[in-house]
């Protein structure tokens, strides 16, 4: 498929490389890992392939040869050709129609896989690009030409896949972090007490947020240590820091809570101005 018109930031992505940070190799991946997952299923794809992970959507491909795609994650409009399609479903693309992708009405990351999967070479074992260290391919251009593979797991087996969409405040579930100690007594009540926004300084390295003042009971300088996606890392500001995909491997920062596995996708939809409410499990 050649890439018509990439979007803000269009990256090739799979579940990423974990089990290599101990070489200082971050584990990157797609952001909302369901929705990727969701995707190659629904194309007969292993949920590792490689697909697109569009940020606030905008992308036209044109495809040469007859394929399969479906698009999930944020909601977008999606058109082939001349015909509208839906999202959360198999599409059928004929040689030369250009599969074309509006912007998210909600969320910020949208997904579009392939049968077959990008077959982009892989990198320590994984296809994603990692914007934090530049490994991997590099973001998508116009003119980029993306293989298509032909390893596929067996065929297409819905035509839909119900998708519960969430509404108002995002609620994050969190556990104690490991220097939660760090903070005063009552910083982990204040933490879940009033909701937090989304700032425009943030992409898949992290989450900057706005929001309630996060005081520190430890003055001292924290030598550096393992970050893990999820992470909130609390700079001296006292606004905590949200880790995604592309987290660097060590921070100095305390982390004073983690984010449950379970609501990590949700967090790697977060829109700047959203609100987010974080609840103590």
């Amino acid at each position: 498929m050649v890439v018509v018109t990439p979007g803000p930031l269009t990256t090739v992505q799979d579940l990423g490389r974990p089990g290599l940070a101990a070489l200082g190799v971050g584990a990157s991946g797609a952001a909302d890992r369901g929705s990727l997952r969701l995707a190659n299923r629904l194309v007969g794809n292993a949920e590792s392939a490689a697909g697109l992970e569009l940020t606030l959507g905008n992308l036209k491909v044109r495809f040469d040869e007859t394929a399969i795609v479906a698009v999930t994650g944020a909601p977008c409009s999606v058109k082939v050709g001349e015909r509208a399609a839906g999202m959360d479903s198999p599409i059928a693309v004929r040689p030369g129609e250009v599969v074309a992708i509006g912007p998210p009405s909600s969320g910020v990351r949208t997904y579009l896989a392939v049968r077959g999967g990008v077959a982009v070479p892989p990198i320590l074992g994984a296809r994603s690009t990692d914007t934090l260290s530049g490994l991997g391919p590099e973001p998508v251009r116009a003119g980029t030409v993306l293989p298509i593979g032909t390893e596929t797991t067996g065929f297409p087996r819905v035509d839909h896949a119900p998708v519960r969409k969430g509404s108002g405040d995002a609620v994050l579930r969190v556990i104690p972090g490991p220097r939660a100690d760090w903070f005063e007594a009552d910083a982990l009540r204040t933490l879940g007490s009033e909701p937090y926004v989304v700032t425009t300084e943030s992409n898949r390295i992290g989450v900057r947020l706005d929001g309630p003042e996060l005081r520190r009971a430890e003055s001292a300088e924290l030598p550096p240590e393992g970050m893990v996606r999820g992470a909130l890392q609390v700079p001296p500001r006292g606004r905590p820091v949200l880790l995604l995909a592309d987290h660097p491997v060590t921070g100095g920062y305390p982390v004073i809570a983690v984010v449950a596995e379970e609501d990590l996708d949700r967090a790697g939809q977060l829109r700047p101005g959203e609100r987010v409410r974080f609840r103590l499990s």
